[in-house]
Formats: structure tokens, sequence, C-alpha cells
């Protein structure tokens, strides 16, 4: 194989656009890009999903790596063909690794029906005490042992079913309190912490077989010194302690090298040469094409130059080709009937049910709402954020979606819905909407981040005259509520997250919890 077609077997690049152009077709034949990354921007049906891999194909002439960030919860890059599961934190708050298991199977499943080879999922970091602006609720949480049962249970699942697993983000993301998509963390554990605890989880991952790992962005001085030397350049991390020490064989990711904290540090075609010089197999540059070619220029003259490895260059194509020969087909064919399809749908229906009603967790007990009073609903305007993440269809008219769950509880509410971050006049009428009203629900996101949702907090606090609260993502704005204020949390903002608070709301029984 040429020097070319080597480069381009460990490359991953997105695209843009639901459907094939000659400029992306030229774009990866120039590359020899042998990885897709999909995301929303690429996605309107299975169908025109499928047909867009096939196409890519059959133009380029050589097979993909198809690979997806469809972790569920939080992040979700696909809405139909594909169940739309909790988030980690969720699951974790059962400590059921059987459920893990059955999520695995059906996400298995359904994203190699899409043509899907490999999920960059389960992320295995452990929780913190200190706040994770990336990581969250996207964890199983803080116990490294039951972040290690859930994260190796699904993994297993999901390669049984042909997909390959990829746990993230090695050496652990946990504690980071900035997000590497914007800014340059910086994690001070020792490699005595790693060992008893972020490790932990990806030890057993290499123990379960799991096809691939992922690394990131933060700096870990006490792991690696060297100066603006992130995990994702550290060949002390990535090739001496990971590769060699801990014995992993499998395939290793880079994180997406257009991030944010990598920008600062050097050039995007440097950033692929120092990821590759650290000991990475696949190096992933999602969106921008010009960076995207940089890469493979970089890549292109650091080998002919000899300053990386054409050794170890033949060693990261033989274990993506491994990688790749897991699967024999590009898809998995759908079942047999449509009997067969409703039972599937069903049983994964009501798998996210279980999932969703053991998640929900009394933070605060408090009164209870009651029925046949008047109730104002107060509730974030989600859709809002459905340029840059996936808003379930129901959840694009908030007030309609609400209106209905409420009705089928028996309530009658009025309904108001504000920005995330309110202005000043949304909090004002939404304190006068709670003022007139018997009781109020209000539904909250992320007070400890945004102002508004904090100056929202305190308003409708001192105007309600009973107030309950649900915490819409992670639990730190418990912290601002007073006592007998009755808040709960199903660590999300999905359907099935919203569905499972207010059928717990509603249940009296949830007073005596604590």
């Amino acid at each position: 194989m040429a020097l070319e077609e080597l480069i381009g077997s460990r490359l991953v690049f997105g695209m843009a656009g639901t459907s094939l152009t000659p400029e992306i077709v030229r774009h990866f034949r120039e590359t020899r890009c042998r990885g897709l990354i999909l995301y929303r921007i690429n996605f309107q049906s299975p169908d025109q999903l499928r047909r867009l891999i096939a196409e890519l194909e059959n133009a380029l002439g050589w097979s993909l790596l198809v690979c997806a960030d469809h972790e569920g919860g939080r992040v979700i890059m696909f809405e139909d063909g594909v169940t739309l599961f909790p988030s980690n934190q969720a699951l974790g708050q059962s400590g059921d690794a059987q459920l893990a298991r059955r999520q695995g199977e059906q996400e298995g499943r359904e994203l190699r029906r899409l043509g899907v080879d490999v999920n960059f999922a389960p992320v295995l970091d452990v929780l913190t005490d200190a706040y994770s602006p990336n990581i969250g609720i996207r964890a199983y949480g803080k116990d490294p042992d039951l972040v290690a049962k859930m994260g190796a249970a699904r993994i297993s699942a999901m390669q049984v079913e042909g997909l390959s697993a990829c746990a993230k983000h090695f050496p652990g993301l946990g504690p980071a309190t900035l997000d590497p998509h914007l800014q340059l963390p910086s994690i001070a554990f020792t490699w005595e912490e790693l060992e008893k605890v972020h490790v932990v989880p990806f030890l057993r991952a290499m123990r379960t077989g799991v096809h691939a790992i992922m690394t990131s962005h933060p700096l870990y001085p006490n792991l690696d010194p060297t100066p603006n030397t992130p995990a994702t350049f550290s060949r002390k991390i990535v090739h001496d302690y990971l590769r060699r020490k801990i014995g992993y064989k499998g395939v290793i990711f880079t994180d997406d090298l257009e991030m944010g904290a990598l920008a600062g540090l050097c050039a995007p075609g440097e950033a692929a040469v120092k990821a590759a010089e650290a000991g990475h197999d696949m190096l992933i540059v999602c969106h921008d094409p010009a960076v995207q070619r940089q890469t493979y220029d970089a890549l292109l003259e650091a080998y002919r130059s000899g300053r990386l490895s054409s050794q170890e260059l033949e060693e990261s194509v033989h274990r993506i080709d491994l990688l790749r020969a897991q699967r024999p087909q590009r898809f998995v064919e759908a079942p047999a009937t449509a009997a067969r399809a409703e039972r599937e749908r069903s049983e994964a229906s009501a798998l996210v049910r279980e999932i969703a009603d053991r998640a929900v967790t009394l933070l605060r007990p408090g009164p209870a709402l009651a029925g046949g009073v008047s109730t104002c609903v107060i509730f974030p305007r989600l859709s809002d954020f459905s340029v840059k993440i996936l808003i379930e269809k129901p959840l694009l008219d908030e007030r309609a979606f609400l209106a209905g769950r409420l009705q089928s509880a028996g309530l009658s509410a009025q309904m108001t819905v504000v920005p995330v971050d309110p202005s000043e006049s949304d909090v004002r009428t939404a304190s006068e909407a709670a003022a007139a009203a018997d009781q109020t629900l209000l539904f909250l996101f992320d007070a400890h981040l945004y102002a508004g949702e904090r100056t929202l907090l305190e308003a409708v606090r001192r105007s309600a005259r009973r107030l309950a609260v649900v915490l819409l993502r992670d639990v730190y704005d418990a912290q601002y509520l007073p006592e007998n204020t009755l808040c709960l949390t199903s660590y999300g903002f999905r359907v099935c997250d919203l569905d499972a608070v207010l059928r717990k709301l509603f249940t009296p029984a949830i007073l005596l919890k604590t």
C-alpha cells in the first residue's frame, strides 16, 4: 500500500450536508480518507443516511470506517431509526448492569442497520465533586467500579451485535472544570489517583475486549509535565502507558483535533503530527475541509521527512484493518417481519421507560402538587438549542408538549415558556404568572451556569405560593433551593426523562423518600 493510502487509512473526516457532491468525493479521494464521522447535519432519515454512505463508498471505490458519536442522553445524532436512551447518569442511578447490556444490544442492532461501524461510546469518565461542564450527565457516576460495570456490560453487548465500541475519554475527563471543545483544561490527578480511580473503567473495558479507546485534550501535568502537552500530544500517556504499560492492543482514536483546547497550542496540521507521534492510530477532524487537507498534507510531509515512524504507521494500519474486519457487510438487515419490528420497538420503549423511571431522584422533599387547583408551569425554551443539538420533535413546541402531558395527569395549567437564561422581562412575566396561581412547577436548566436562570428561580421562589422544581440536567442547582421545596431530577431533558419525572411528580409516595 502506498504511503498516501496508509495515511488516508488513519483519517476520520466529517462532511457537510445530507447528499453527496462532486467536491466531497474529490476531497475524500485526494486525501485517501477512509474514515467518516456522521453528525446531525448528515441525517434526514434512515433511508437517506444509508443512501449517502453507499453512494460515497461507491464513488470512492473503497469502504469507509463509519463512525458516530451517539451516546444517548445529551449526545444523540439521529432521531429516527434509533431508540433515544436516557443519559448515562440516569442509567447509573439504577446500578443495574443488565439495563446497560440491553441498551447496548439495542443500539448495536440499530446503528448497524444505519451502516455505522464504530460508536464513540460509552463515556467511562469518573465524576468527582468538581463541577464538570463537559461530562456531567454523560458519565455513569462517581464510583469507578459502577462506571466500569455499566460500561463493560454495554460494550460487550454492542460488540456482540457487530458494532464496535469506543471507550472514552482516556485517561479520564471527569474532573475537568473546562470544556475541551472550547478551552484547554488542566487536570491535576496523579499516577496513583489515575490507577486507583480513573483508569479502573478502562481496564475493565480492555478485559471486555473493547475494540477502540478515545483520548481527549486536557493537560495532565502530574502525568506528563512537558509544557503545552495535553494527553493528545503525550507519548508518555498514550504510547508508553496505554499501549505499553497496561497493554492495550486495539485502536486508539484522538478526539476531534479541531477543538478549542488545541487551537492555541499549534496549527491543525502540527496537531495531527503530534497526535500521531503520541501513539494514536486514528485522527479525527470533524468539520472543516481546509483543516482536513492540512492534516493530510502535514502527515505526508512528516512521514516523508522521517519525523514520523513508518514502522509505527504500518502497525497502526494493521490494527485499523483488524477493526474494519469485524464487519463483513455494510448494513445489517432490519427485522424480517412487521410483527418482529413492532415487538422490538415495544421492548425498546419499555426498556427506556424502566431506565428513566428508575433514574428519577428526589433531591429535596416538600409538599406535593395538588390536583384541581390553578397551576403555573414554567419551562425553558429548549427549541432554541435545536441549531446546536438534537431536540426531539415533540419538544420543538414546548407548550403543546407540556399541555398534553399534564392534561393526561389530570392537571390543567397555565404555561409560561421562557428562554434559557431569561431576560428581566421574561423573569417578570414568569414571576407574575406564579403569583397568580395556587401552585407552580418550575423546570430549571442550569442556574449555576446561567445568571438569568438563577434570577428566575429566586423571583419565582418569592412569588409562588407552593413550588416544585425539576432540574433538567445537572444536579448542582439543588444548592439554591430552600428546605421544604420539592425538587426532583431525572438527569436529562429528553422526552423520556420528562415523562418519567412527571409520572413520579404526581405520586404522593415520593414525599416519603429521601
